[in-house]
């Protein structure tokens, strides 16, 4: 049985969202609050965190950032009335795993928390997407069975961007993400080779790419189906 914590102060729509999101294989646990979510993590498990931006007391984001640094590995979902590029960008760099802005539709959202719920439940073995194989713990990648050598640069981003497949990152995103390092200056063009790099090994016309497609203008996106789909 999954489990679902979400933070919502508004009544109506925290109830609507418990019942939207409650199914046999998942239950729902609804908190109004900063504080009350803080005290039901300490308490027990949860598979998945769907979150308010804005609480009575006090920021999701900020919640979030102290959650990550304190070592919690939990998926989160913001749920945002903010959608400029800024606001996305500042919820990724937080440590959200996805965002969905208000108003919305619960169709919508319903298949983004399953999306992250199967994600979670891929963390123990390889991911499987339309020929590739990617297990990241034990840094092996396979392309239709045949090993891949990846270097750790490549395994960053090629980790970003598979973990947030079907959604556009921009590129100032996945410079911070990737070269974490400390570094106070990154080559512009550093992002630009190793995507290069990661489509000469991975993509049969590295030209032509199928997977990892440039949206020109904003960053990079991957696209491939779920099990070889």
């Amino acid at each position: 049985m999954k489990r679902i914590l979400i933070v919502e102060d508004d009544r109506a729509l925290g109830d609507g969202l418990c019942l939207a999101l409650k199914s046999p294989e998942a239950e729902t646990v609804l908190c109004r609050s900063l504080s009350a979510a803080r005290s039901a993590l300490e308490a027990g498990s949860f598979d998945l965190l769907v979150l308010d931006v804005n609480l009575p007391d006090g920021s999701g984001l900020n919640f979030l950032r102290r959650h990550r640094d304190g070592g919690g590995r939990v998926p989160v979902i913001l749920l945002t009335a903010n959608d400029l590029e800024t606001d996305v960008v500042a919820g990724l760099e937080s440590g959200a795993d996805d965002y969905v802005t208000k108003p919305f539709s619960l169709a919508v959202l319903r298949a983004r928390v399953n999306a992250q719920l199967r994600r979670s439940g891929e963390a123990g073995g390889p991911l499987l997407l339309d020929g590739f194989s990617f297990d990241f713990e034990r840094m092996e990648f396979r392309r239709d069975g045949r090993l891949v050598d990846l270097s750790k640069t490549e395994q960053k981003l090629l980790r970003v961007l598979v973990e947030n497949r079907g959604r556009t990152l921009p590129r100032e995103l996945l410079v911070d993400r990737v070269w974490t390092d400390g570094a106070e200056y990154v080559d512009e063009n550093a992002l630009s080779v190793t995507v290069k790099r990661l489509r000469g090994k991975l993509e049969d016309v590295p030209s032509k790419p199928r997977y990892l497609k440039t949206v020109y203008g904003i960053g990079y996106t991957w696209i491939a189906g779920e099990n070889g789909g």
